[in-house]
């Protein structure tokens, strides 16, 4: 039995920060600088940041969040994690907490009787250890991948070690594992979560991350979800399938019809109303511009569609009770809880106007005219102070974002694509 546990909140750029701790302490409430939350993607202080030196770099609360500890079954002895949030001195929700931001969404839409259903499709990237961006040898057949084999069996089975220990610690962890699939790029995968309430989705997508990190260490590689670690090969996205239901559990998307109901339609408006400012949370490193390329499966503008994937926001076919959209312009670069938190919102804001999203696309995505995405960090750090953006998040979340992104642009300006890469190759 481990010694020592691991607590920890989580930061804008969806990296833990917290502490180890003696296993007998694991629970009880812990001090941290409210900055640690607010700090850069490469762990620095915030310049100029008002939680820094304007409040002495006051102490916030760790407290545990309201999910079980989790055993990280990649390390010796498999200690425990309790994710937690941040608190105030008065012992307010600390507004600069993205999980802190989700619940708050959640909660706006609870007292409207609406409940968020959520799953994710997490890509990533098998490469060789050691820094190197190159495909990982095969450990099956101890050859250098050198085709993707998009939903190859035989390319599958050929990391199964690996794979048995994701899913067997998907399962120590509580995490809704479904399936896992070969993907389009050379080394990447893709892992499907189960569907569940949007909170532990949303946990559950973190924790993910780290699983597979973790485990891809223990078996000779490194896992990366950057966003387009390859200039000439498939990108990795995080897309979102949501739904929305009443107390009783009734999809309320669904009114037994092939188009959905007019609530999903609102839900549907309201994303793409809020998607070009909503850019930098979608797209949240210089990297992640890459990605969105046409027709490469990356939405290059806010449009809506029926089962189509050449679109931002699509609606898949199947079972009626399972009517759902699915927000497709995250990379696997994204921090899930404010991926959650702004399509939750943005949705939110269409239902509450009753908006209309206007005529699905067929056929080509990338051939209709429709609002674009930021086209750039800069222009997407600009974006996130349109005021439809203050319905979704509170100010102080928005403020330390922007700040901490103009911070990472900053610095990743003054790399080399290739040094940017290596930056970001572990980070992401």
């Amino acid at each position: 039995m481990a010694l020592s546990a691991r607590i920890a909140a989580v930061d804008l750029n969806g990296q833990l920060r917290g502490k180890r701790v003696s296993a007998s302490k694991l629970g009880a409430p812990a001090r941290m600088p409210l900055s640690a939350l607010n700090v850069d993607l490469f762990g620095h202080d915030i310049d100029d940041s008002p939680l820094v030196f304007e409040t002495g770099d006051a102490d916030g609360t760790v407290v545990p969040a309201d999910r079980d500890p989790v055993p990280l079954p990649w390390l010796d002895h498999a200690p425990l994690l309790q994710l937690s949030m941040m608190e105030t001195k008065a012992g307010l929700p600390f507004q600069g907490d993205p999980r802190v931001a989700l619940m708050q969404v959640l909660a706006r839409l609870a007292a409207r009787g609406l409940h968020a259903v959520c799953a994710v499709e997490l890509e990533f990237y098998l490469v060789e250890a050691g820094g190197a961006l190159a495909a990982p040898v095969n450990p099956r057949s101890g050859r250098r991948l050198v085709d993707p084999q998009v939903l190859g069996l035989r390319q599958l089975d050929g990391f199964e070690a690996f794979f048995n220990s994701v899913e067997e610690g998907a399962v120590a962890m509580g995490l809704g594992f479904a399936t896992i699939t070969s993907e389009s790029g050379l080394g990447q995968f893709e892992v499907t979560l189960d569907h569940a309430p949007a909170l532990k989705a949303a946990d559950d997508a973190l924790l993910m991350k780290e699983l597979i990190k973790g485990f891809a260490r223990n078996h000779g590689f490194s896992a990366t979800f950057m966003a387009k670690p390859f200039a000439q090969d498939a990108g990795n996205g995080l897309h979102l399938h949501a739904s929305l239901v009443d107390a009783a559990g009734k999809n309320l998307f669904d009114d037994g019809t092939d188009a959905g109901a007019p609530l999903l339609r609102h839900a549907i408006a309201g994303c793409l109303a809020a998607m070009p400012f909503s850019t930098l949370i979608f797209a949240p490193h210089l990297n992640s511009y890459e990605r969105f390329v046409e027709n490469a499966h990356a939405p290059t503008t806010a449009c809506w569609g029926y089962d189509n994937r050449t679109v931002a926001l699509r609606v898949p076919s199947g079972p009626a009770a399972a009517r759902r959209l699915e927000h497709r312009v995250a990379g696997g670069d994204v921090n899930p809880y404010l991926l959650f938190a702004a399509v939750l919102g943005a949705a939110l804001t269409g239902i509450e106007d009753e908006a209309d999203p206007g005529h699905p696309v067929i056929g080509n995505a990338y051939d209709t005219a429709a609002p674009g995405l930021a086209p750039d960090m800069a222009a997407a750090i600009a974006a996130l102070g349109d005021p439809l953006m203050a319905r979704i998040l509170d100010l102080q979340l928005l403020d330390n974002l922007a700040r901490t992104k103009a911070q990472d642009l900053a610095k990743c300006a003054k790399f080399s694509e290739t040094e940017l890469i290596s930056a970001l190759l572990e980070i992401c």
